[in-house]
């Protein structure tokens, strides 16, 4: 049900009270954000460089440079590390594997394009599929279990995802299925994977790739130390795009992401500390940047959080949300800090948004959000959803916990349905929900909000009016 705030008379020394509160806690809170970011540097990579021309790479793109980019990356590793020079052209390839102290650098005018050819990201690696690891197809760029790796650059990494490859595989028609093709929701491909998830197959056993139509992720250190992306562009992704999982130390510093097919998130760090994505454009067919931390019994099992993800200076154009959270989440994620963003698009649904349910369970604590100026979105500000569900049914036992949300200093130009659009449980409540210095106009209605316990509005307008905490939502 939707529910209207009523106004409240509150003397000075209870809103001086309440000030005084909140600055303190934004003082801890930010001083902590600086911590994490000054924790966090770029890897120190030596200065060798290996030019993928020298290894018999051809820029014309249509001979495969696999090998090419295998055997420089292999002397560049020979000799204790160094960049990988991927001079001005056009380069076909198949999966490129990353190692130690490796930097792929493109220069400008340098576009690698992938091969659409599913048999091209074989053998199978450990990798991920929407929060369940499994062996499936490689990330199109992948490194396992390496420290010290960089891509960076001014060149393009192009996935060639399109409705006639890859992008089918989701089952829709608006991204080329038709009716008798095969795609990932048939029982033997994505069905299969969820139940071994939640049965704790081992991950030898879950073998999937040819016949299964999993697609690959784009760009995934998986269990890796001090990773960085910078100042490519990533176009036409088959799946998730950048995907930091299980890793540590990663920077994701100007890197701009243009690809709107469908899961086609920008950045998914996933079950990964001390992130930090900064100066990145967004435009994409799913969420812009959404955190993770692994689907149900799997989460749990892993029970690794995501922890310390710092987002800074980015513009979120086309998406399902701008920062968002879930909806596997269910090891939990915490410490999420946003400033100094830009939201707009009339593509663009939520501004913020977390999502989970009863299945997924977790705890998120802590997202912390500043100066973000938000031109328009579609459904709502700010969007809190413990009823999260897609696919098939999605309820269970594992009741979810969200806590400690603070936005400050927001300003929303046309902010869609909703300012906030908050669902918790009656047993678990979504607790402790700050707004201070938030201006929204344009919203059909201020709020809609079910069990949310202390909501706290300060110096907050929407469509003109100024806002006053409720004592309680009611039912």
């Amino acid at each position: 049900m939707t529910f209207v705030l009523a106004l409240s008379v509150f003397s000075c020394k209870e809103n001086k009270t309440e000030n005084e509160k909140t600055a303190t806690l934004n003082n801890n809170v930010w001083s902590q954000l600086d911590e994490i970011v000054s924790s966090v540097s770029e890897p120190e990579i030596p200065n060798s460089e290996f030019n993928i021309l020298d290894y018999g790479a051809k820029p014309d793109s249509i001979s495969y440079n696999t090998e090419a980019f295998k055997k420089a990356i292999a002397a560049c590793t020979e000799k204790g590390g160094g960049k990988v020079i991927v001079p001005k052209g056009k380069y076909l390839t198949g999966a490129i594997h990353l190692d130690n102290n490796i930097n792929l650098h493109l220069e400008e005018g340098a576009e690698i394009l992938f091969s659409t050819n599913p048999k091209d990201f074989l053998p199978l690696v450990a990798t991920s599929y929407e929060g369940v690891e499994l062996m499936n197809y490689s990330p199109l760029i992948y490194a396992h279990k390496k420290s010290n790796i960089a891509i960076t650059g001014k060149g393009i990494l192009n996935g060639q995802a399109s409705n006639d490859n890859w992008w089918s595989w989701c089952g829709k028609d608006t991204y080329g299925w038709k009716k008798g093709m095969p795609q990932q929701k048939d029982s033997l491909n994505l069905p299969r994977l969820m139940e071994m998830g939640q049965n704790g197959t081992p991950l030898s056993e879950r073998v999937f790739g040819e016949g299964h139509y999993l697609r690959p992720t784009f760009l995934q250190p998986y269990e890796c130390n001090n990773v960085l992306i910078k100042g490519v562009k990533i176009v036409n992704a088959p799946f998730w795009i950048i995907h930091p999982f299980k890793s540590n130390n990663v920077i994701v510093d100007d890197v701009t992401v243009e690809s709107h097919g469908p899961n086609n998130d920008g950045c998914d760090p996933e079950y990964s500390k001390n992130v930090i994505i900064k100066n990145c454009t967004f435009n994409t067919g799913d969420d812009c940047i959404a955190i993770k931390a692994g689907r149900d019994a799997e989460g749990r099992r892993v029970a690794i959080k995501s922890e310390n993800i710092v987002v800074q200076n980015c513009k979120m154009i086309d998406g399902h949300g701008g920062v968002v959270i879930g909806s596997e989440m269910s090891a939990g994620v915490t410490n999420v800090y946003v400033e100094n963003c830009e939201m707009n698009s009339p593509n663009l649904d939520r501004a913020i948004r977390l999502k989970t349910n009863s299945r997924r369970g977790g705890t998120i604590d802590g997202v912390y959000v500043r100066n973000v100026n938000v031109g328009q979105v579609k459904e709502a500000v700010l969007k809190l959803n413990m009823h999260y569900a897609t696919y098939t049914n999605q309820t269970g036992e594992f009741i979810p916990v969200i806590k400690n949300i603070h936005l400050e200093n927001v300003k929303v130009q046309n902010g869609g349905y909703y300012g906030i659009l908050a669902k918790g449980y009656e047993e678990s409540p979504i607790t402790n929900v700050t707004l201070k210095n938030v201006i929204i106009e344009k919203v059909d209605e201020a709020f809609s909000l079910e069990h949310v316990s202390n909501l706290k509005l300060i110096d907050t307008y929407i469509n003109g009016s100024l806002m006053q905490s409720p004592p309680k939502t009611k039912e």
